[in-house]
């Protein structure tokens, strides 16, 4: 009991640590860029050194929750030694010029866990910093959520025995957990960074084959063969994922959830995925470029 404590207690710090460990790093860009700018600003004043070209553009600067999609610390199923693997470490190469990103994600959470109070404290810690922005805040939010709500050990749950597919009612009730964090998501921009968007994704059609990393998974074949579901896994997830789809659009379907549902579902290929759940990197800038198009259209000239 007590050595379990203390592992727990170990994982906690070591998450901490590494979420702290990001933070500099990007406060370290963020600093750089308001010198660079300061610098501009003082070349074109009188008396100043006419700065050559126009003025750089101002990079979007945003912040970053969410599960594995935005903190996959693995290279395919093997660890990475570059970091540049999930969609925002991605997404921070893209560009011109490239965003500043507060990535605050770990892998593993659930939406409940993801918007549960201390999750929501670090948020709020983060945007009340002003190291963390060129402005008052964040210009957006990217939000990624829901996939380790139904993926893992608890998929069973969601499954008829004897392969009868997957329960109508026990997923929706799962779908509604996930809808409340969403929403309680909007509520939380709503009082602490009014008027920023958020933009979220819908994941893409897994192949519950059963491989994974030695640290971790497999996450759908166990239930899948548990319940005598694993003849028709991947049919029964597309099923799955379509509802969870169909959840988010009606979601950004409401102009006053101010929320961006990036269409992520069918980009990658069978030879992107790299287990269960995670593309190789390769297949994570394929997602990268989809969060990169919208933003883009939302925020021309910024990134």
């Amino acid at each position: 009991m007590r050595q379990s404590i203390a592992l727990r207690q170990q994982l906690r710090d070591a998450i901490n640590s590494e979420i702290a460990d990001r933070t500099k790093q990007h406060q370290a860009k963020i600093a750089a860029i308001k010198a660079t700018a300061h610098t501009a600003t003082m070349s074109a004043a009188p008396g100043g050194i006419a700065a050559a070209g126009p003025a750089p553009a101002t990079p979007l600067v945003m912040l970053a929750h969410g599960d594995s999609w935005f903190d996959y610390p693995l290279d395919g199923n093997g660890l990475s030694l570059t970091g540049d693997t999930d969609i925002i470490a991605q997404l921070q190469k893209m560009g011109n010029p490239n965003p500043a990103i507060q990535n605050v994600s770990h892998f593993g959470d659930a939406t409940s866990e993801e918007m549960s109070v201390p999750k929501q404290e670090r948020m709020i810690q983060s945007i009340q910093d002003p190291a963390n922005w060129l402005n008052q805040g964040p210009d957006a939010i990217l939000f990624s959520g829901g996939g380790d709500d139904i993926a893992g050990n608890q998929f069973c749950i969601f499954l008829d025995y004897a392969g009868g597919g997957l329960d109508a009612a026990r997923f929706q009730g799962v779908l509604d957990m996930v809808e409340a964090s969403y929403r309680d998501l909007f509520a939380f921009r709503d009082s602490y960074a009014p008027g920023v968007p958020i933009f979220g994704h819908c994941y893409d059609f897994p192949i519950p084959n059963g491989s994974h990393p030695v640290c971790a998974g497999p996450w759908l074949q166990p239930s899948l063969s548990f319940t005598g579901n694993a003849a028709n896994g991947t049919a029964l997830l597309h099923q799955a994922l379509i509802r969870f789809h169909d959840l988010l659009f009606q979601l950004a379907g409401d102009p006053n959830n101010n929320f961006t549902l990036i269409q992520t579902q069918g980009i990658l290929a069978t030879a992107d995925w790299a287990n269960e759940l995670h593309p190789y990197p390769s297949g994570f800038q394929k997602l990268a470029n989809a969060f990169f198009n919208a933003l883009q259209a939302r925020f021309p000239g910024r990134i």
